[in-house]
């Protein structure tokens, strides 16, 4: 991965401080098409009381919203944890072309399925600020107890 996938990573963990800061599960997403953020998201579930308001699900449908396009070719998605099912099939149904995200999801992650999601052409990448990602989520639920 290069310093640019860093430096999108780093505006993702920005969206996920964002969440923190609003007291939602810190989450973060940013979609970019050519070098560019078209857009970004955070978990809102909690403000929208919408349990489908993930930091991906928001970051979709602005990306969606500002290109005035259903599908999302040639764009990345950057998250800072592994996505669960339900987002991992909003972004197969997106026709994203890649993925990159941070910190496993070992309780929830769409990896539990043991089973393809995401078309074989669409390129997935993990462990991008894995700690940095990481850390974030165990601050937030280790103030919860």
């Amino acid at each position: 991965m290069t310093n640019q996938d860093e430096h999108f990573m780093k505006m993702a963990l920005a969206e996920a401080q964002a969440a923190m800061d609003e007291d939602e599960v810190p989450v973060g997403a940013v979609v970019v098409l050519n070098d560019k953020i078209i857009a970004r998201g955070h978990n809102m579930t909690e403000m929208l009381h919408d349990v489908t308001a993930h930091a991906e699900m928001i970051a979709i449908t602005a990306a969606s919203s500002a290109l005035g396009a259903k599908y999302l070719k040639g764009c990345t998605l950057y998250v800072t944890l592994e996505p669960c099912v339900m987002c991992a099939g909003a972004i197969a149904h997106s026709q994203i072309e890649r993925l990159v995200y941070g910190a496993d999801d070992p309780k929830k992650g769409y990896t539990l399925l043991n089973a393809p999601v995401f078309p074989t052409k669409m390129k997935v990448e993990k462990g991008l600020l894995q700690e940095e990602c990481a850390r974030l989520l165990v601050n937030f639920f280790q103030e919860k107890r």
